[in-house]
């Protein structure tokens, strides 16, 4: 682990080289990761680990893309377009997420290995897709994607 390096020294160095380069957006993307991660260490009572660090990314990632939602909702696309640099900065630091073919596949297996025959065994099914999954996939795409698998075929 001493190896990798932590998305809070990515994100500093970036914060960094952005302040030199007048860059604002990747600015002040980085100091509001920043200072989530820093609540999030202070709510830890420590430094967090990688995978931590990833899951605070990853809930800044859903606010901000339901914050894009709401403001084309209203029509505030240059709100939306803010928020939509600032999304696509954040998702420099989480690692690639899985796509749709593969979150289909690891599902498909699991269900297989699960011995699920319905939707009735969702329950079964998703506590060991979500431990699979980890934080490359949003929660709501992997219950989608179990709940395909799950669907009878005809």
């Amino acid at each position: 682990m001493a190896a990798e390096t932590s998305v809070r020294q990515r994100l500093e160095a970036d914060l960094k080289t952005a302040m030199r380069g007048g860059d604002t957006v990747t600015r002040d993307t980085a100091r509001y990761v920043l200072a989530a991660i820093k609540n999030a260490e202070i709510e830890h009572r420590g430094p967090l680990a990688l995978p931590e660090e990833e899951a605070v990314l990853r809930r800044l990632g859903k606010q901000l893309a339901d914050a894009i939602e709401q403001y084309r909702a209203a029509g505030r696309d240059d709100l939306a377009a803010r928020e939509e640099g600032q999304l696509a900065i954040l998702q420099r630091y989480l690692p690639p997420a899985l796509g749709d073919d593969e979150l289909a596949d690891l599902a498909a297996a699991v269900v297989r290995e699960a011995g699920a025959a319905g939707p009735k065994d969702m329950s079964k099914v998703m506590p060991i897709l979500m431990e699979r999954v980890g934080n490359r996939a949003d929660g709501r795409r992997v219950s989608a994607a179990a709940r395909a698998a799950l669907a009878p075929s005809s």
